[in-house]
């Protein structure tokens, strides 16, 4: 082995160009993979993390105390298939009248519990202390990280309830409440639930979660169960945005391996066929078949190894800010977002393992071959292959260069295959990228096609410690209304109700005014317009179970509405429902509304209508409203990434291959140079044996990338793309993706068709 050790070692030194080839290709093939890896594991990791420091409730279910009682609720921690529960508790909702601690108005879940510890849904306190007197509450605090000073002592006046005083912020993954008090306090509340804790023995599914619910309730009274909140619901809500990247990211670390695989056999098959009379001299000095392939091998997976390692670094260097803007504003409790080392340990075992794979196929050549064949084979294809082709060729109006070059390819088929199939791989990314950004683009611009600035208004508020405006809500309306250059207005009013048949509460938005613009959103069912309708996002759809035509039924301050899903936007918060002012009307009729969308006229000055609202009303604030959108940034971004990572890797690809064909032509460079033919012809002819490669892999590069991109686009689960935003393809565009293959070609053969142009006839000869 230490023969093969030194043979090896000599290999790499003498071949720098191809080791070189082989590192930056295991690089940007590692780091692809690497970040697609990553964000599969953090899709769920630190969310089953939490989960289970928390003894998370698999199940969350409300009962009616009249027809439960809590002796009852109490046995069914008992029955089969129940590993764990808690409760029973006081459970009532209070009504916010006004915006407090930064937080929307409206319904607030409280319970009443004794201690934040248990056998199930351990809350963590996030800062102060737990509730242990009348008077006293604990705020489940929505988002990662502390609330800040200054918060703690907070006073809350709910309608309808005593004040209570914040002496807490916690937090529960389970989201079994919005806040916690004491029983003496909720006994005080009169609660109209009772709330009991699950955790099942088998929870993997949703059928499973069913059937241990319906098992440990069967011996309560009909009609007792109120409403039963899945974990696996805030689980899919967990990871909703992280699975909105993965598809691309997935797609392009399967055509980063892909490519990877080709370009190390290319780079292999040419070393062999290159390097017969190495072979040949190896098998001479005694050199076994097995250890000529572990030479080859060896040679391989040195700077594959050291490109996996170098890939590694990088892929967790970039996975950081990739996982941030994945997983912003997501709650992961103790649980940090992070790469997890299994995807790092998978590609540093898996990525030298599978170049060691692509390797061995055309290294078996090596073991084949006889040493008295392998030091009488030249360096030159073989006689005859390709003439035909090339005196056709010889016989058109073509150039001379351009039709020796292009017959080239046929002297090494299984070679130029190798070539087109890499070239392949780059135009289909590139036709993914392409179609991705302009779906992207045409997403981030719905609803702002006139291009006119918008102005978002807030109206002030004793709560946020600003002046409340003087007049009424309407009353600003017609103030924004009247300054000069407004065109459209839309009045919105943020609220927290409870849905029936779910335990959490979630964000409606009220609309009144011009909802044109919005109405733009909707990619199935209609814009609501009357009072009982509202439309919702895929996320919001999914998580609920329910779709466009169903109704649900709304709650706030003590009041229910029906409404119907009448709209299907393009995206939205899956914990958020869109209605109308009129259905906002019937469960509250003095709400007002704090906060006001103006888009101006074409070519007003979005600075002196700010200045105006300033001016008329000092309560108000505006701010013009940016019109990019983080959500096309982030994906065109990191696309346009690994679009130029695997784009220089199948260049690469290019890149070896002619150099190879270069290396095993100096013979016929150096007759062709000495009748006559110039520097720029031997440029010209080396760069169009790539063309004909180029053309036909662009041309079967282009369909799978449009697969690819309508894969992506249509299993993006928090947003539904209308079919406009999809239609992308025109012929122009696909014209230029043809284009694409041939530059990629062409970039691959220029530097060795550049240095074929400057061998001189007397090199050629003493090497000779």
């Amino acid at each position: 082995m230490s023969a093969v050790w030194r043979a090896s070692r000599a290999a790499v030194k003498r071949r720098r160009l191809q080791t070189f080839v082989i590192g930056l290709v295991v690089l940007c093939s590692t780091t692809t993979v690497l970040l697609a890896l990553g964000l599969l594991a953090a899709a769920s990791a630190p969310f089953d993390r939490a989960f289970d420091e928390q003894r998370g409730a698999h199940t969350v279910a409300a009962f009616d105390p009249a027809k439960a009682s809590p002796e009852q609720l109490v046995r069914t921690a008992r029955r089969p298939g129940v590993e764990a529960a808690a409760g029973p508790f006081g459970q009532t909702v209070l009504e916010m009248p006004d915006d407090w601690l930064w937080m929307s108005a409206g319904s607030l879940g409280v319970v009443g519990r004794a201690d934040p510890n248990g056998p199930v849904d351990r809350i963590r306190l996030l800062e102060g202390r737990w509730a242990t007197a009348p008077g006293e509450i604990v705020v489940n605090w929505p988002v990662d990280g502390t609330p800040g000073p200054g918060r703690l002592g907070t006073r809350l006046e709910p309608r309808g309830a005593p004040p209570l005083t914040v002496v807490g912020f916690a937090t529960s993954m389970s989201k079994s409440a919005g806040a916690w008090v004491s029983p003496e306090q909720m006994a005080r509340m009169h609660p109209t639930t009772a709330q009991m804790l699950y955790r099942f023995t088998n929870a993997a599914t949703e059928r499973e979660l069913r059937t241990g619910l319906t098992t440990a309730t069967a011996g309560l009274p009909a009609g007792s169960l109120g409403t039963a909140q899945s974990y696996l619901t805030l689980k899919r809500a967990f990871s909703a945005q992280a699975d909105a990247y993965l598809p691309f990211m997935t797609l392009f670390g399967v055509l980063g391996l892909l490519v990877s695989v080709l370009i190390v056999g290319n780079v292999v098959s040419g070393a062999v066929v290159s390097g017969h009379r190495h072979i040949g001299v190896l098998k001479s000095l005694g050199f076994t078949p097995n250890q000529v392939v572990a030479v080859y091998l060896t040679m391989v997976s040195v700077p594959a190894l050291i490109g996996c390692v170098l890939g590694v670094v990088s892929g967790n260097a970039v996975a950081g800010p990739l996982l941030r803007v994945a997983f912003s504003g997501v709650e992961t409790g103790s649980a940090s977002v992070g790469v997890s080392r299994w995807p790092s340990v998978v590609c540093l075992l898996g990525m030298p393992a599978l170049v060691a794979v692509a390797a061995l196929i055309p290294a078996a050549r090596a073991h084949r071959l006889s040493a008295a064949r392998a030091i009488a084979a030249g360096s030159a294809p073989r006689t005859g292959r390709g003439l035909r082709v090339q005196r056709r060729l010889g016989g058109s109006r073509l150039p001379r260069a351009v039709s020796l070059g292009m017959g080239q390819p046929l002297a090494r088929p299984a070679r130029s295959l190798l070539t087109m199939a890499a070239i392949v791989l780059g135009v289909t990314t590139v036709t993914l990228t392409t179609g991705l950004t302009s779906t992207m683009v045409a997403y981030g611009q719905a609803g702002k096609s006139d291009g006119a600035p918008r102005i978002d208004v807030q109206a002030g508020s004793s709560a946020r410690g600003r002046t409340a405006p003087a007049g009424s809500d309407r009353q600003t309306e017609r103030l924004l209304r009247s300054l000069p250059g407004a065109d459209q207005v839309t009045v919105r009013a943020l609220t927290k109700v409870s849905l029936g048949g779910h335990t959490q509460t979630v964000f409606a938005n009220f609309y009144r005014g011009d909802t044109r613009a919005l109405a733009s959103e909707i990619v199935e069912g209609r814009w609501p317009a009357g009072a009982g309708e509202a439309a919702a996002g895929p996320a919001f759809l999914h998580q609920h179970g329910v779709s466009v035509g169903d109704r649900v039924t709304v709650r706030l301050n003590g009041k229910e509405a029906p409404v119907t899903i009448v709209g299907k936007t393009m995206e939205g918060n899956a914990q958020a429902l869109e209605s109308t002012w009129q259905t906002l009307f019937r469960l509250d009729p003095t709400a007002q509304a704090a906060e006001y969308t103006v888009r101006l006229a074409p070519g007003a000055d979005a600075r002196k209508y700010i200045a105006a609202v300033t001016a008329a009303d000092p309560s108000l604030r505006a701010a013009l409203l940016r019109s990019d959108n983080a959500a096309t940034t982030t994906v065109v971004g990191f696309a346009s990434v690994f679009t130029v990572l695997l784009t220089v890797v199948a260049a690469l690809g290019v890149f070896n291959t002619v150099l190879l064909n270069v290396r095993e032509r100096r013979r016929d460079l150096g007759m062709l140079k000495s009748i006559g033919m110039t520097p720029r012809q031997v440029t010209v002819m080396t760069v169009s044996s790539v063309m004909v490669p180029g053309v036909i892999g662009g041309l079967l590069g282009i369909p799978p990338g449009i697969i690819a991109h309508r894969l992506v686009v249509d299993h993006v689960g928090v947003v539904a793309f209308p079919e406009s935003m999809k239609q992308v393809w025109h012929l122009p565009q696909l014209a230029a993706l043809v284009v694409a293959g041939v530059t990629i070609a062409v970039l691959g053969a220029l530097v060795p068709a550049r240095s074929a142009a400057r061998l001189t006839i007397a090199k050629v000869l003493h090497n000779e």
